[in-house]
């Protein structure tokens, strides 16, 4: 999963901002570091949306540079997208887990879905988490 970023010049700081998250601008005295920042800054507001259940914006822009986001984070907005318009618990009782630990594999700090789980969850949802 990647948002692209569009890195700006303007005196002797480069600014990074985000086509599809006009929320987020972050700055660093080199172009590498802005993207560091920007790195960082996407994977927090992604967190806080993941937190507050607010949408997550689709990734539409080709202007820039494409920035990943880290994979525990882009696990966590996937299963929610699968989920749809499932609960948590419903999800939970679906895959034939507690509340607590289906809970835990949307949360980006604490996911650690092993090979059989998201295996569980392919079959369970109708999608891929794993290709092999």
């Amino acid at each position: 999963m990647t948002y692209n970023c569009v890195i700006d010049k303007v005196d002797n700081w480069f600014i990074a901002s985000f086509p599809d998250m006009p929320n987020i601008q972050t700055s660093g005295e080199t172009e590498e570091e802005a993207l560091k920042m920007a790195q960082e800054a996407l994977d927090g507001t992604l967190i806080v949306c993941l937190e507050k259940d607010f949408p997550i914006p689709e990734a539409k822009s080709n202007e820039g540079i494409e920035i990943e986001v880290s994979p525990k984070v882009a696990f966590a907005i996937n299963l929610r997208k699968v989920r749809a318009n499932q609960t948590k618990k419903e999800a939970a009782a679906k895959l034939g887990m507690t509340y607590q630990q289906y809970q835990r594999l949307e949360n980006p700090y604490k996911t650690n879905p092993t090979l059989e789980m998201m295996f569980r969850l392919q079959k369970t949802f109708g999608c891929k988490f794993l290709s092999l």
